[in-house]
């Protein structure tokens, strides 16, 4: 089946649309789903400028498996994927559904790569956390595209240009994770300081940032080539990932933005990017 006999079924479940943004989600700690904040209010004030969606196709830095899985459950459950918090954080749900028919379809589209049905899995913090304060009624179905971390960032950034037609059925898609994220090095009795990081996180970021708003890509998927601010800042490339997906669905024509762009306890970055 071609990629237009696929569009024309999601087309039975999903009406044509103006093309949804894209974006990437600086999740930073768990308690930013209970606390006001700054980057709370970002996110909220993110969701005052997003249209409806038809659904959410997020890809979390929390699901990082060998080969490439999609939750295909109806009512995906709420994973606690964490520790040492308080109670009143693991008493969260957020009961949004799941969209069986469109991890069908992303399946399809993204032939000839493997991609799993996957029945187990649910809504991790990388996507509930970030997800409950855009649409707090948890009234937009959510599926959730694993991370295949046999696979470079090239191999990524190519898997997600073949998702760029479910922008025009509804379908808002988010990547979720750090871009600079260093847990070994975070600076806890600095935590609530603003706007902190350390000499080699300021670089990072400051780097990073250029690339992202002169649209040069490149550097970023061989971030393992760049400067030792850049090894400090990605260590393992769970939380760096799904910025690449991000980029892999942006269009020529498309504008990106940065917002919520700022440091924490030394050694994270909570920097969220807008791709319209």
């Amino acid at each position: 089946m071609n990629t237009l006999d696929n569009l024309h079924k999601i087309s039975a479940t999903f009406s044509n649309t103006e093309k949804m943004p894209v974006l990437f989600l600086g999740h930073g700690s768990p308690m930013n789903a209970i606390e006001e904040n700054q980057f709370v209010t970002g996110f909220r004030n993110l969701a005052k400028t997003l249209p409806q969606p038809n659904a959410i196709l997020c890809i979390s830095a929390h699901w990082f498996t060998n080969g490439t899985k999609v939750t295909a459950m109806e009512m995906p459950r709420t994973i606690h994927d964490f520790g040492g918090f308080p109670q009143e954080l693991f008493a969260v749900q957020y009961p949004a559904k799941g969209n069986p028919e469109l991890a069908v379809e992303t399946k399809k589209l993204l032939q000839p790569f493997e991609v799993e049905l996957d029945e187990h899995w649910g809504l991790d913090h990388g996507a509930w956390s970030v997800i409950k304060h855009l649409y707090p009624e948890a009234n937009v179905p959510v599926i959730q595209l694993s991370i295949d971390y046999t696979k470079s960032p090239r191999y990524h950034f190519e898997l997600a240009q073949k998702l760029s037609d479910l922008r025009r059925k509804g379908i808002l898609i988010i990547g979720s994770g750090n871009i600079v994220h260093n847990l070994r090095l975070v600076d806890f009795p600095n935590f609530d300081k603003d706007n902190y990081g350390f000499d080699w996180a300021i670089e990072a970021r400051e780097n990073i940032n250029n690339y992202l708003l002169d649209g040069n890509f490149q550097p970023l998927m061989d971030y393992e080539k760049q400067s030792r601010a850049f090894q400090l800042a990605i260590p393992t490339p769970d939380h760096y990932l799904p910025l690449i997906y991000t980029l892999g669905l942006k269009e020529k024509q498309d504008q990106l933005s940065l917002f919520n762009d700022k440091l924490v306890a030394g050694s994270l970055s909570m920097t969220s990017v807008k791709i319209v």
